[in-house]
């Protein structure tokens, strides 16, 4: 099966306060390194700021995406058929559903640099999992792009 054109993609990247952060770590390895001589100080500069890019970056590449009938975020699969009615969810309320609201049982990909968030419900009676909760930067798309997702399964 091939993948068509995603209604919905979204890449949940670093702030971009958190590359300056990478800096930071590289600096604070080089001045450890220092009683090393000049060469393990810019070694530990240059190893402790990729180190730290690396880690960034890694945690800043999670992708939710819509595609042929599926809610693909970070590693879960789901099928739009699968999932109920989609809550959008601002700051405040994102928050309460991530803290003393939330369901240990629930899927969350979660990412605190992004202030709003959907809440999707789960109505396969197989899955134990009662809703999926995703950080984004645009709920109300996402949302939409579920409903059109699952709409269209509902018609297929």
């Amino acid at each position: 099966m091939q993948l068509s054109a995603a209604p919905y993609d979204e890449r949940l990247t670093a702030p971009r306060s958190w590359w300056f952060l990478c800096f930071l770590a590289g600096a604070s390895l080089a001045l450890i390194m220092v009683p090393f001589g000049t060469l393990p100080m810019l070694a530990g500069l240059a190893g402790g700021t990729a180190a730290a890019a690396v880690v960034v970056s890694a945690y800043g590449s999670v992708r939710i995406r819509v595609v042929n009938g599926h809610l693909i975020a970070g590693e879960a699969k789901i099928p739009a058929s699968a999932l109920g009615d989609a809550e959008v969810l601002d700051a405040e309320e994102a928050r309460a559903w991530r803290g003393p609201k939330a369901d240990p049982r629930a899927f969350m990909l979660l990412r605190a640099y992004v202030p709003g968030a959907l809440r999707v419900t789960v109505t396969d009676p197989e899955d134990p999992t009662p809703y999926v909760f995703l950080s984004t930067r645009e709920p109300e798309r996402l949302a939409q792009a579920l409903r059109a997702a699952r709409d269209a399964a509902d018609a297929a």
